[in-house]
């Protein structure tokens, strides 16, 4: 999986970019079969949504991915980076599930 990170209003440290490519490359396992045919893309936007306020959902996290014949996505908001990264990973793996479901449900009826 190519994984292509940008940030707005935030400093990528090393730290963050190493924390998305781990918690974005664990979702490869999901999409083994998809990325026989072609090459699965991952963009990744992480960004600080105001500069003067310091408390509640300050930090915003996008995962889109570009799948053979379908896009998905996911976002989230929160107070940590890294809550809104887990986050937005937790829904995009639920949107996998489903995708998956869908294309086996099409290749079986398919086959009857």
């Amino acid at each position: 999986m190519n994984i292509i990170i940008k940030s707005s209003k935030l400093d990528l440290t090393p730290a963050i970019k190493e924390y998305i490519e781990l918690k974005i490359g664990s979702l490869d396992r999901f999409l083994e079969k998809f990325e026989q045919k072609s090459e699965i893309k991952a963009e990744v936007e992480i960004a600080r949504t105001t500069q003067h306020h310091r408390h509640g959902d300050i930090f915003y996290a996008e995962i889109n991915l570009h799948l053979p014949k379908k896009n998905l996505r996911a976002e989230h908001s929160d107070w940590d980076i890294r809550v809104a990264i887990d986050k937005a990973k937790d829904k995009l793996q639920q949107e996998i599930k489903k995708y998956k479901e869908i294309s086996e449900e099409h290749r079986g009826a398919k086959n009857v």
